[in-house]
């Protein structure tokens, strides 16, 4: 496993045909994520923007091909939660236990610090028993992150006709302080992650967003 040859960057809506590529056997295949249908490329595409203006959203490429990404998005919409996100990773089943998942994560958890963010949230599907289209993997990856159960429900996900259980992983990253900062969106401080985050590569936020835009002309 060479993990030097994994680099990590900010995704941008181009992005969206690979990522959607990884995307879709989990939805058919597994329950890993409880969504039905596979999201068209408009709809995928949507996401990315949307999370973008406010959390990180990075791709993991191994040899120059995307091979994962991971991104945070808002935990609660109350404002009182500001400071806590959920954390999702979908990793290349071609990919998988090559360092991507922890790559992917490092450079995110730091991207949240910058950020001001205290606490990462997973919301993971758990099966009860052995089952063909879920394990306890991603529990155990989350473990030896440094996440922590915080709580389980049962039989709350119905897919391919069976019950599953959905549990919620923690791990807090920043003081919580009586008067606390108030949090940065990502745009703010994507820019400067190429030189404070060796994980990501040096092609900012800017950069790429202004790559993506249409030509004025």
């Amino acid at each position: 496993m060479d993990t030097e040859k994994i680099t990590v960057r900010i995704a941008t809506e181009k992005d969206a045909p690979a990522l959607l590529k990884i995307y879709e056997p989990y939805v058919l295949q597994t329950a890993i994520t409880f969504e039905y249908e596979v999201p068209t490329l408009e709809e995928f595409t949507r996401r990315i923007r949307n999370t973008l203006q406010k959390y990180p959203y990075l791709v993991a490429l191994r040899q120059g091909e995307i091979c994962g990404y991971a991104y945070a998005g808002e935990f609660h919409a109350r404002a009182a939660y500001d400071w806590a996100v959920e954390t999702s990773i979908y990793v290349g089943l071609d990919y998988k236990r090559q360092g991507i998942g922890r790559r992917l994560y490092n450079a995110l958890e730091k991207a949240l610090g910058e950020q001001g963010i205290l606490n990462l949230n997973a919301c993971i599907a758990y099966p009860a028993g052995e089952d063909p289209y879920l394990t306890r993997d991603s529990v155990e990856f989350h473990k030896r992150l440094g996440y922590r159960m915080v709580g389980e429900f049962y039989q709350c996900g119905y897919k391919f006709h069976r019950w599953y259980n959905m549990v919620w992983m923690e791990k807090h990253i920043g003081e919580h302080l009586t008067q606390q900062p108030p949090v940065k969106p990502f745009p703010l401080i994507a820019s400067s992650l190429g030189e404070n985050t060796a994980s990501i590569d040096r092609g900012s936020f800017a950069k790429n967003q202004q790559k993506d835009r249409p030509n004025d002309s």
